[in-house]
């Protein structure tokens, strides 16, 4: 499967094109971005074309990755998906719940396959932990916390405008949903609290009655970053297995996942319509935020 890149950033570059010019069944065909100098810049350094026009690079591929801010993504990705490409997109899918149900209402009526980079989702450690203790069930609490501090110099992420908009929330927020949804299950409204530091503090009620907090903040203290998921069930406790991949190799399992869904037209957990999900429990939790109110999740 031929794909193209939309993006130039760190992201684009070191995880997206990088995984898939190593892919054994998937070929980096060409890159688009919103600045053709960074766009021939990378192209360079992969060795494939830069493309000025993006739907001239949708003519030339079969699916397209895209590693561009979530307000930008969406549009590019209905655009897409209407071309006929399948769509290997990050997260979130995008800021505003509408936005995120058009990507999927354009890739279904396309019929095209589908699927969001959750990046733990396609850590084979954090995969299998899903997956079992799925199957035993009974999860009724899960308490995570990501405290990272991304505007120290020299991180990649530091001038992310989208990041400095919307904060923790929107940027790991996605990571949390991804790793507590599959045990506790849909999220049926959400409360939350500010806190110092644009630390957003979440309280959500899942359906049958489980319930979950999640604390998150882009800008935790240097020397107070902390990352780590805790459940508790009927069963015992647990928590989140340690990484047992790279990045880009997990990036690699999700080109695979899309081939995969692709080929079979089943589609995979973390596709489009789980994205959207994710947007609406997100849009839900902005509310709560900012209004001291307990928000239903439409």
């Amino acid at each position: 499967m031929r794909f193209g890149v939309l993006g130039t950033g760190h992201w684009a570059a070191v995880t997206q094109a990088a995984g898939l010019s190593t892919h054994p069944s998937a070929t980096l065909a060409g890159v688009w971005g919103r600045s053709p100098e960074k766009a021939a810049d990378m192209a360079d350094r992969y060795g494939v074309p830069a493309y000025a026009d993006v739907d001239a690079l949708f003519n030339d591929v079969d699916a397209v990755a895209i590693a561009l801010p979530p307000d930008v993504q969406a549009p590019l990705a209905v655009r897409a998906a209407q071309a006929g490409k399948h769509l290997l997109l990050d997260k979130p899918l995008a800021l505003d719940p509408a936005a995120a149900d058009e990507v999927v209402a354009a890739a279904r009526a396309a019929g095209v396959a589908t699927v969001v980079f959750f990046t733990n989702r396609f850590v084979p450690s954090v995969d299998t932990f899903l997956r079992e203790n799925a199957a035993v069930g009974g999860w009724y609490a899960a308490h995570g916390t990501m405290y990272t501090s991304i505007y120290q110099p020299g991180n990649p992420y530091a001038d992310s405008v989208w990041r400095k908009e919307h904060g923790g929330l929107w940027d790991l927020g996605p990571h949390a949903l991804s790793v507590v949804l599959p045990l506790l299950g849909n999220v049926v409204d959400v409360s939350a609290a500010e806190g110092p530091r644009d630390t957003a503090h979440l309280l959500l009620r899942h359906e049958g009655g489980a319930a979950s907090t999640l604390s998150l903040t882009l800008d935790a203290a240097p020397e107070a970053t902390s990352f780590g998921f805790s459940y508790f069930g009927e069963h015992g406790a647990t928590t989140l297995p340690e990484w047992d991949a790279t990045q880009v190799e997990a990036f690699g399992s999700a080109v695979s996942a899309l081939l995969d869904a692709a080929t079979t037209g089943t589609p995979h957990p973390c596709d489009a319509a789980f994205g959207a999900k994710v947007v609406h429990i997100l849009a839900a939790a902005e509310r709560a935020r900012h209004t001291s109110t307990i928000v239903a999740v439409q």
